[in-house]
């Protein structure tokens, strides 16, 4: 592994969730461990559990495992961390305030930003306090920060006055009130992050198009602040010897090999190990020890035998929605779920049943508009522009918020208006305009804000606002966009997933955050699922036999309604294979 040759002090794997962040730490630090190193492992990621990997309870203190001589561990808590920041910062105030001030400062408080800067707080320590690190020989993050987090810690100046000037629009920027305390040691974490000697990143990827441009901009967005020491994982690689004769196998690795080859040439400069795919799930020490192995094969007996499934199919949502006629379908998900494909699939099928469709979607690669215009009549498709949408919403806080700041004001929401909350209000926005036609036919909406910007957007009445701008008086009677999402009645809301433990939870904590802005999804959606394609492969037959945990926990934990989608020998690109998407599943025996 290059990533392991000659590691510096401290190590940190970034990345999208599911694609291997806390595994690979975990594994990275069992290998330093047994060679004789002093290890300490720090998880600051919210959806990762690396106790539960180990299976030793850990928590937020330094703990032995005592399986592993030479390896502790460390969970930071961001919840509790964000938490304890918040009541730093609106404590003061509160009883001074009027209450709705209070719910605006703490709404403003809510969102990921908050998250990630109050976790940064509370590890900084780790980086800059050599005493509390003076027995260790490695420290490894699980979860690096994010290059907007860097660059605000890097701003110079406070936000002055911000809580009491910050009414108008979203932002991310609440977390930094009262952050001047902090600077020395701020910056004295930021030197260790940028310094090659004492810091490595590790980039972690799947073999997929989507996730490599996903980690092309991360590594992009970390090198343009100095973070340059900086090494590529591409985990979970299906070879070809795994994937013997099964059609499926041999199409997955046909549709790895082609990811890769198309991968950015910011990526191919960099030192790049891959992983192979493990049958197992990586729960454990023996199964962490074989994770940086080159062995990929399953040795358990149940491999040998197809498991049974039986789940609805995305045609049975399909068939609960579409009696109605018309209505708002909104998909949502973290990155890399398949949202687009999905929507797309659901507008051609209800278009196809001769329902009116209109399918707005912010597609970056513009090649969903072009593929589906006037493939079935009665579908309509549009598309947003991010880009484009973001410039425009950026350009008018400028000319009004930023307008009586200072220098150092203008660079604070400068930065504010970098960061993905942004994009996600500008593209409600333009969404928004599409919106209203559900009244009268389905309206699909592949790209959806968070219940956090839209509680900002609420909160603050910044939408509100620019409803009256756009509509004048008349607006001040219409149902508002977020009493629509609100309203069951008149708006779905699918949650899609995968069939891994690090995507369920990212998609129970959306399901949270929508709860806590008073939308209730309606169903969840499992996709690329291998137990529902079924496959001969004995690696894959394992893979699918872990899946059906995840399912289970989906249908009995977390949704009303759920339905999974199963996994595609061809990549989903155009209307047959969209429509495949669809189609009524046979049960796997």
């Amino acid at each position: 592994m290059h990533y392991l040759a000659q590691p510096p002090r401290f190590l940190f794997f970034t990345g999208k969730g599911g694609v291997g962040k806390t595994s690979l730490a975990c594994a990275t630090a069992i290998r330093l461990a047994d060679a004789g190193q002093r290890v300490l492992l720090v998880s600051t990621d919210p959806a990762s559990n690396v106790g539960q990997v180990f299976g030793i309870e850990i928590g937020n203190r330094i703990v032995a495992v005592a399986e592993v001589p030479g390896l502790s561990a460390l969970e930071i808590d961001p919840q509790q961390a964000a938490q304890a920041y918040r009541d730093r910062i609106v404590g003061p105030v509160r009883g001074v305030l009027p209450e709705a001030v209070i719910r605006s400062i703490e709404e403003q408080l809510s969102g990921a930003c908050t998250t990630e800067i109050a976790a940064f707080d509370e590890f900084t320590a780790l980086l800059t306090d050599a005493s509390l690190t003076a027995g260790f020989d490695h420290v490894i993050f699980d979860t690096a920060p994010t290059g907007h987090t860097i660059r605000l810690l890097q701003l110079p100046g406070a936000w002055t006055g911000f809580l009491d000037a910050s009414k108008g629009d979203a932002s991310c920027l609440g977390p930094l009130a009262g952050r001047e305390k902090q600077r020395t040691q701020y910056k004295a974490a930021v030197a260790a992050l940028a310094d090659p000697a004492r810091t490595r990143l590790v980039l972690v990827a799947r073999a997929q198009q989507s996730t490599l441009r996903e980690v092309a901009r991360t590594h992009a967005e970390l090198a343009a602040i100095g973070l340059t020491q900086q090494h590529l994982v591409i985990n979970g690689i299906l070879s070809r010897a795994d994937a013997g004769d099964d059609p499926l196998a041999r199409a997955l690795c046909d549709r790895e090999d082609a990811a890769l080859a198309a991968r950015p040439d910011a990526l191919r400069a960099l030192p790049t190990d891959t992983v192979p795919l493990k049958a197992f799930n990586l729960v454990g020490l023996p199964a962490l020890r074989q994770l940086l192995s080159n062995t990929s094969a399953s040795s358990s007996a149940e491999a040998s035998t197809t498991p049974a499934f039986d789940a609805p199919d995305f045609a049975d949502l399909i068939d609960t929605i579409a009696p109605d006629g018309h209505g708002l379908i909104m998909l949502m998900g973290k990155g890399g779920v398949g949202k687009t494909t999905l929507a797309a699939a659901l507008a051609l099928e209800l278009a196809q049943r001769g329902l009116p469709v209109h399918l707005s979607t912010s597609d970056p690669a513009a090649h969903l508009a072009d593929t589906l215009a006037g493939s079935i009549p009665g579908l309509t498709v549009s598309r947003i522009d991010p880009i484009a949408e973001t410039a425009r919403y950026r350009e008018q806080v400028l000319a009004t918020r930023g307008a009586a700041l200072d220098a150092h004001g203008r660079a604070l929401l400068e930065e504010d208006l970098r960061s993905p909350c942004t994009e996600e209000i500008a593209v409600f926005q333009a969404f928004s305009r599409v919106i209203r036609e559900a009244g009268k036919q389905f309206v699909v909406m592949d790209t959806a804000p968070t219940g956090h910007s839209l509680l900002l957007l609420d909160a603050t009445g910044a939408y509100h606002r620019e409803m009256l701008r756009q509509r004048g008086a008349q607006a001040q009677v219409e149902i508002t966009p977020m009493q629509q999402l609100q309203d069951p009645a008149q708006t779905k809301v699918l949650l899609v997933t995968l069939a891994e433990t690090t995507p369920v939870l990212e998609a129970a904590h959306l399901q949270a955050d929508l709860r806590r802005a008073g939308i209730e999804p309606w169903a969840w959606v499992i996709n690329n699922s291998i137990a529902a394609a079924g496959c001969d492969a004995p690696l894959l037959r394992q893979r699918a036999r872990n899946e059906l945990r995840e399912i289970d926990a989906v249908a009995h934990e977390h949704a009303r309604r759920y339905a999974v989608v199963p996994l595609l020998a061809d990549e989903p690109v155009g209307v047959a294979r969209l429509l495949a998407l669809a189609e009524r599943r046979t049960t796997t025996a």
